[in-house]
């Protein structure tokens, strides 16, 4: 296992499998850990790519008690990630949370970066406000989070159950509501900090291939607001997933593989 210190002796957890292609760094959403990209990745290094994951702080592997959780210093982390490993023009691919954080990193990693994909991304905003009229509020977010705080198990039992748009197996479920059940309570401050992030700027100065890959019926980020970023970067192309709710990887992973390596070629 490889880990890489962040915050004074606090690690973050990562894995690296080698390839001669292009690498892409996969960033799992809020509460998950890498072990959601386990029907993709496998599929990425059987294509030669070089793919990396990463166990956001407080997340799956990564040390707990971490004291910034911000998406901001999640998005550093990437970098450090990306700058440790000696990555060559790498995609960042974010789900959920994961792409404000992707988004961020892209940001920052400037002309370094490949590319980026925003998998049911929460970017460049989660909550809506008056000229993103996208999402949910504020106090939808502190709902969630008080809930979890009374009672973590079954919140996050129902947050897992929303994820697809059709009910997944009762395995499929357990899995991602174990991976929820991983997070450290610190990492509720992740999703607080997303609610006031705004990544509208970041997203239309970016000077890299861009692609949404979005289901029509996401419970968590509207479809529209993925629509709407189109409208913020020339280098944006959406691609939409019927029948498909917040996790377009799980739920049509043959055409989610097919859209996401075309892109890692182009």
């Amino acid at each position: 296992m490889s880990y890489l210190a962040v915050e004074n002796d606090r690690r973050i957890y990562f894995e690296h499998h080698r390839g001669e292609g292009r690498p892409i760094v996969l960033i799992h959403g809020w509460g998950a850990n890498t072990r959601c990209w386990d029907n993709t990745a496998p599929a990425l290094k059987a294509e030669g790519h070089e793919v990396v994951l990463v166990d956001l702080r407080a997340c799956g592997r990564s040390d707990k008690d971490f004291e910034d959780v911000s998406i901001a210093t999640l998005a550093d982390d990437v970098v450090k990630l990306v700058d440790h490993l000696g990555l060559s023009s790498p995609v960042i691919n974010g789900w959920s949370l994961g792409g404000a954080v992707a988004t961020a990193a892209a940001a920052a990693l400037g002309s370094r970066a490949g590319g980026l994909v925003l998998t049911g991304g929460a970017s460049p905003r989660y909550t809506a406000t008056d000229d993103w009229p996208y999402g949910g509020t504020t106090e939808d977010v502190e709902g969630v989070l008080a809930g979890a705080a009374a009672n973590r198990a079954d919140t996050f039992r129902g947050v897992a159950g929303a994820v697809c748009a059709t009910p997944p197996s009762d395995d499929v479920l357990n899995w991602i509501w174990g991976m929820f059940m991983e997070m450290g309570p610190v990492g509720d401050e992740s999703l607080r900090d997303l609610a006031r992030t705004d990544l509208r700027k970041e997203i239309g100065n970016l000077e890299v291939p861009i692609l949404l890959l979005h289901g029509r019926d996401d419970a968590f980020v509207p479809f529209a607001g993925a629509e709407a970023a189109l409208g913020l970067n020339s280098r944006a192309r959406l691609v939409p997933f019927d029948n498909c709710g917040h996790a377009p990887f799980l739920e049509d992973r043959d055409r989610y593989l097919a859209e996401l390596t075309g892109f890692l070629k182009s």
